[in-house]
């Protein structure tokens, strides 16, 4: 009679040693509403900022006309920082907050 092979069983892996599922926090990079700047001029922003499309850019620029703001993206702080400077040099109101 032949034998069977019982398979190996391995233990579960500690917490620490298990990979991280879940990214890090992000910032969000948000613009709001200003009585100041013209549509077309804050769908141009968006478009040289983050090198979207004009439809992407004017989808959020019509968000932050109707509600008063837009989640523009999700970044490292680093570069959250960058595009809230950015923005704010197009003299858009946008500020950033953790995710």
């Amino acid at each position: 009679m032949a034998e069977t092979a019982t398979p190996e069983i391995l233990p579960d892996l500690e917490p620490a040693e298990q990979p991280a599922t879940t990214p890090e926090p992000g910032w969000l990079v948000i613009c709001w509403n200003d009585p100041v700047n013209l549509m077309e001029y804050v769908t141009h922003v968006f478009q040289t900022v983050f090198g979207w499309s004009k439809v992407r850019a004017e989808r959020h620029m019509l968000q932050v006309h109707h509600e008063g703001r837009s989640v523009l993206v999700r970044e490292s702080m680093e570069k959250a920082e960058h595009y809230v400077h950015q923005l704010q040099g197009y003299s858009l109101h946008a500020t950033m907050e953790r995710d």
